[in-house]
């Protein structure tokens, strides 16, 4: 039987997501692809409103790329396609229509803070190193970290980081807005579900929306993002949720979505 390194629980119109590839749940080509397949059965569920991602154990979230694979990138002519196949997941966790967290709880560097960066949200407990060391090996971050860390805290902070190599404590990421929450060792998961609790309580339609405006719209004009933001405020208001969250107000009563 073959190993699986994604595991997903569900509760309370969440599902938490577990990277189990211990010791430090590196992020190898299977990883990838489990996370892939993940989100693309999530997407479809019409269960889950929102989505926690978390590593096994408290030593990592994920401590990096499995290096071991490098080797085989060396010299292959299909090196490019190897490399968009991992973008493409990634891309996937970053356009994914539901609002994702990543519960940030030892070691997360390179490929790990890659996948962190393309969650929505950030929790990071008290113990936590995050970096992208990569160009201690003669490298610089493949899977998005050049472009996401960037848009997160800024092109100077960014190069700062990447140039270096090395890795931030909660408290100086929580500084630069790399994570929006420190929390004490052991708390993460806890916390997330709570801040969790406050999103899954909305309908997904607006959720999904609030989401697509916010990263599309900040790649845009602001004439163009406001365009945007016009088209889906048109589109919100021909769904369910909005006609039971109008009446709900009018008849001060909790809104009950059905999230059509």
């Amino acid at each position: 039987m073959m190993t699986r390194f994604i595991k997903v629980e569900k509760e309370n119109k969440l599902a938490i997501i577990t990277i189990d590839n211990p010791p430090l749940n590196v992020i190898s080509k299977h990883v990838f692809k489990e996370l892939g397949e993940t989100f693309t059965e999530l997407s479809r569920d019409n269960e889950t409103v929102a989505v926690l991602i978390t590593g096994a154990g408290d030593m990592a979230f994920a401590a990096g790329a499995d290096i071991k694979e490098f080797p085989n990138l060396m010299g292959n002519p299909n090196m490019k396609e190897t490399v968009k196949e991992g973008h493409a997941v990634l891309t996937m966790v970053d356009q994914f229509p539901k609002p994702t967290i990543a519960v940030l709880n030892g070691l997360t560097l390179g490929g790990g803070c890659e996948l962190a960066l393309a969650c929505d949200l950030r929790i990071a407990e008290a113990q936590v190193q995050i970096g992208l060391p990569e160009v201690k090996l003669g490298l610089f971050p493949g899977g998005g970290g050049t472009q996401r860390l960037s848009r997160l805290v800024g092109n100077a902070k960014a190069k700062e980081i990447i140039f270096t190599g090395d890795p931030l404590d909660a408290k100086e990421a929580e500084k630069i807005g790399l994570v929006n929450k420190v929390v004490g060792k052991g708390s993460g998961l806890a916390e997330a579900k709570m801040l969790a609790s406050r999103i899954t309580r909305h309908s997904l339609q607006a959720l999904s929306r609030i989401k697509k405006a916010i990263n599309d719209g900040s790649e845009a004009t602001l004439e163009e993002g406001l365009e945007l933001e016009t088209n889906l405020f048109v589109e919100i208001f021909q769904t369910e949720d909005v006609k039971e969250g109008v009446s709900a107000f009018l008849n001060k009563r909790k809104p009950s979505f059905v999230h059509r």
